[in-house]
């Protein structure tokens, strides 16, 4: 599985519409100043990410984009599958696409790669968007009690 660049921002995206749960409808120019995504890429994997049941936005002045569930009920594993899906089904686990590959079909590799898919996404399917946020809690605390330097 390739992490691309529209998947970090999607994690961070939605990450950051964690953070602000209680808080309602989240303007993109918040979670884009917030989470160091440039805003026009943000609009377009925001758009993309409607479909996906995650996610909703609310046109007008108190518009904005909130998460259809909590955070705890949100995993890594359903940000990236929806976005390998609406990508192409057809993509190899190493390569760019099947189609493409010279050896497509009898690769000796494929299992392999299939098996490493599936440890992957058992990680990203046990990781909540809740644990990640009480991860970032445990960073605060640390750094907290870090001294300073003078």
């Amino acid at each position: 599985m390739l992490i691309t660049q529209k998947h970090k921002y999607a994690l961070r995206a939605i990450y950051e519409l964690g953070k602000q749960f209680q808080n309602g409808q989240v303007k993109l120019a918040a979670i884009a100043e917030a989470q160091a995504i440039p805003l026009r890429f943000l609009e377009v994997i925001m758009a993309e990410l409607k479909p996906s049941g995650l996610v909703a936005s609310k046109r007008g002045y108190y518009g904005g984009y909130t998460l259809l569930r909590h955070p705890s009920e949100i995993t890594v594993g359903d940000i990236f599958r929806f976005l390998d899906n609406a990508q192409s089904q057809d993509r190899c686990n190493a390569c760019d696409a099947r189609e493409n590959c010279p050896l497509h079909g009898e690769c000796a590799f494929m299992p392999m790669w299939d098996r490493v898919q599936d440890a992957i996404y058992n990680v990203y399917d046990k990781t909540t968007i809740q644990d990640l946020l009480q991860n970032e809690g445990g960073l605060q605390m640390i750094a907290a009690t870090m001294p300073r330097d003078a």
